[in-house]
């Protein structure tokens, strides 16, 4: 053991919400879910999950369903923990 403490690391900080928009500087509460995978990479089995405030539900969902992944959309509450 070297004696030298290593500080605890949370890059980003805490999130202030339990589910934050994915987007890319938001920080809203996020009540939607977008499962989705991209199926040259993946099989059916996974599946990433962004989560979207109602403000970028349409925006993420566009961006994802423009590159032809299977999508579903879902509320945060319905997602298994």
């Amino acid at each position: 053991m070297s004696g030298i403490a290593t500080p605890s690391l949370t890059l980003g900080g805490a999130p202030e919400r339990r589910f934050e928009c994915s987007r890319a500087g938001c920080r809203e509460e996020a009540p939607w879910a977008i499962l989705w995978r991209n199926p040259k990479i993946h099989g059916p089995e996974r599946r990433k999950t962004w989560l979207a405030c109602d403000e970028h539900r349409e925006t993420l969902y566009a961006f994802l369903e423009a590159r032809s992944f299977p999508l579903e959309v879902r509320a945060v509450g319905d997602l298994d923990d």
